[in-house]
């Protein structure tokens, strides 16, 4: 790391003081499982690290009758382990499970997942689909909410400005009559990178659906909500014959490509094949 400047502030303040006399590419850091990797493959190069895995305030899980909270630097183990999670958000507590292996779980962080922006960012699909907003704070500014759908440019790539850091994720609580499934498929049955992954939210009343959320990751540039398919989905009996029709729609709206892992072909095939799985799951979920 040389030629590189650390900092591991004892607050907010204290960072954004550093960073206003930092010129140069500043990279903040909680857990460190991509930014620190990236920087001894030589892929990246700041000028200042600012570790903030000390700020205790951005530790947390907090609910209300409406809204879940949770802290930008709460770990993935913590999203794991959370009863709250699993009894109101069980979409994000199953991506939590599948991200990464014990050790990775326990230092990566929600918000360092999401501000890497990988395209298969395993939290970010139940998270799209649970409409979840992104707040930020910037220097001695009063901070923004970014919904989730606005927040990715493209690989890598956030609407975050360089002196910019979430403080907190936050998503309103689905309504009892809402439920949902994520699936996540890879080369391996753990430790993998998503060669798809979806999340899906129903709202269901009569067998007919009313509200439908679905994102998928590692099928285009960011992480993205398949609106062409929430709406055909939307005023639909949730018959098995609507759902496998709808189904095929959503390859038309993803954009993959060929890697390492999966062919684009096989990924959208795939992502057909998952969707139906995941909406049939989902219903199945609000039957019991």
């Amino acid at each position: 790391m040389e030629g590189m400047d650390y900092l591991r502030p004892r607050n907010l303040r204290d960072a954004f003081n550093a960073i206003e006399k930092t010129k140069g590419l500043i990279k903040f850091i909680a857990g460190g499982t991509n930014v620190i990797p990236d920087i001894r493959a030589e892929t990246l190069s700041p000028k200042l690290i600012v570790d903030l895995s000390v700020l205790k305030s951005l530790y947390y899980i907090k609910e209300t009758n409406r809204t879940i909270s949770i802290g930008a630097l709460t770990t993935i183990s913590e999203i794991v382990k959370s009863d709250v999670i699993r009894r109101v958000a069980p979409i994000l507590s199953s991506a939590a499970h599948q991200l990464g292996n014990t050790l990775t779980r326990n230092r990566a962080t929600l918000g360092g997942n999401l501000a890497d922006a990988s395209p298969a960012a395993d939290m970010a699909p139940p998270l799209l689909a649970l409409e979840a907003l992104i707040h930020t704070k910037c220097g001695q500014e009063s901070g923004r909410k970014i919904s989730l759908d606005k927040f990715f440019l493209g690989p890598n790539k956030t609407v975050l400005a360089k002196d910019e850091i979430i403080t907190k994720i936050t998503f309103l609580k689905p309504k009892e009559s809402a439920h949902g499934s994520y699936i996540k498929l890879g080369l391996r049955d753990s430790m993998a990178i998503s060669i798809v992954s979806l999340a899906v939210m129903l709202q269901v009343e009569n067998n007919v659906c009313q509200k439908a959320r679905i994102a998928l990751g590692a099928v285009a540039p960011t992480p993205v909500r398949s609106y062409r398919v929430e709406k055909e989905l939307e005023g639909r009996e949730m018959s098995i014959k609507n759902i496998h029709e709808i189904a095929v729609l959503i390859e038309k709206e993803i954009s993959p490509i060929s890697d390492i892992r999966a062919s684009a072909e096989y990924r959208k095939y795939e992502t057909s094949v998952l969707l139906k799985r995941a909406i049939q799951q989902a219903l199945e979920r609000g039957k019991k």
